[in-house]
């Protein structure tokens, strides 16, 4: 195959995927009023194999927006509703003796809610940090471990968590081992005018959306597939990882915000969200190559959740979100002495 029909293959590989997300959000958008960087946000965290954390104060649609996705997609879908008292094996499954057709007893694996494609963890944070500690290795591993046996989750496996702020009646925060896993952490913003007009018009009438399977197993798949075989050139890397870096206090270019508030900076899972981010950002415009522009708009919801805060910065209010911002700010695009062959592109 010659350089121009490789070229023409990923046009229409590319195409392809645009008419999927153009699909997808149309679909979506028959029953969820705005947000679309919030939807787009859940829609990247599943094309890069990852999973979302989504919060707001109740009623904003957290858990309506997960349902309607399911209901677009042709997957598995599975729900737990956190409480206090939920347990490890109300998420994981558990063994029970069962009688068999000779009458003989055995133990038998009954699997829980995290065998789906897509898990809904509503209200995550209500539970306590041993329930939510559950699905650490589900999350990071895609597998499950019961007593000495080990199973494998179906592809895609994907986990969209939401939560309460910490602030309210109830709520657990969640260890930092967990909030690491979670590729996107989404803010879910309360609605304009217009929207609320738009809400309620769609939820006191008659008529209530059908909404139908736009894509199936084999597209996500397929498109996942794809999101990794996007390009990034090493500046463009290197930018990525510059970010990351000056999101620790010791960081060789943390702006005075890091080094005076910050405690822990985000581990490499940051800057590998950050950069499977910016491949999606630049496949939804339909560019086969990741920009510093991209890298700098998956920023903030890639390491918000990934940055923590040292007790002054706690007592004094700083929200993630400036310090991410700062940083922005703060580093220069290209680095100084930077070469032509750092810039040059290659294929991850």
């Amino acid at each position: 195959m010659t350089t121009q029909d490789n070229a023409a293959a990923v046009r229409a590989e590319v195409e392809q995927f645009r008419t999927h997300i153009k699909a997808l959000r149309d679909e979506i958008a028959k029953a969820i009023v705005g947000n679309r960087e919030v939807v787009d946000g859940v829609i990247t965290c599943m094309l890069a194999g990852g999973h979302a954390l989504l919060e707001g104060v109740p009623g904003l649609g957290k858990t309506m927006l997960v349902r309607t996705l399911s209901e677009t997609l042709n997957l598995q879908f599975s729900r737990v509703q956190f409480t206090p008292d939920l347990m490890p094996a109300d998420i994981l499954g558990t063994t029970v003796i069962d009688e068999t057709q000779q009458g003989h007893k055995a133990f038998e694996f009954r699997k829980g809610p995290v065998f789906t494609n897509i898990l809904l963890a509503d209200e995550i944070n209500r539970a306590t940090p041993k329930t939510q500690s559950a699905l650490l290795e589900a999350m990071q591993e895609h597998r499950v471990s019961v007593g000495k046996k080990t199973f494998t989750l179906d592809e895609p496996f994907v986990v969209l968590a939401t939560q309460n702020p910490l602030e309210m009646e109830g709520t657990y925060p969640l260890p930092e081992a967990q909030l690491d896993r979670f590729f996107f952490k989404l803010q879910v913003p309360f609605p304009d005018r217009d929207e609320l007009h738009d809400i309620l018009d769609r939820t006191t009438g008659l008529e209530q959306p059908h909404l139908v399977a736009v894509l199936g197993r084999d597209d996500i798949l397929a498109m996942q597939k794809l999101v990794r075989q996007v390009p990034v050139a090493r500046h463009v890397q290197d930018y990525a990882v510059r970010l990351l870096q000056a999101a620790h206090p010791d960081g060789p270019d943390a702006p005075d915000l890091a080094k005076r508030f910050v405690r822990f900076g985000p581990s490499p899972r940051g800057a590998q969200s950050v950069l499977l981010a910016a491949k999606i950002r630049a496949l939804f415009e339909g560019r086969f190559a990741a920009s510093i522009d991209d890298v700098r708009a998956s920023a903030l919801p890639a390491l918000r959740h990934r940055v923590l805060l040292n007790f002054e910065g706690e007592a004094e209010g700083v929200k993630t979100d400036q310090v991410i911002e700062a940083i922005l700010k703060a580093i220069p695009e290209t680095k100084a002495g930077s070469t032509a062959a750092e810039k040059s592109v290659g294929v991850n």
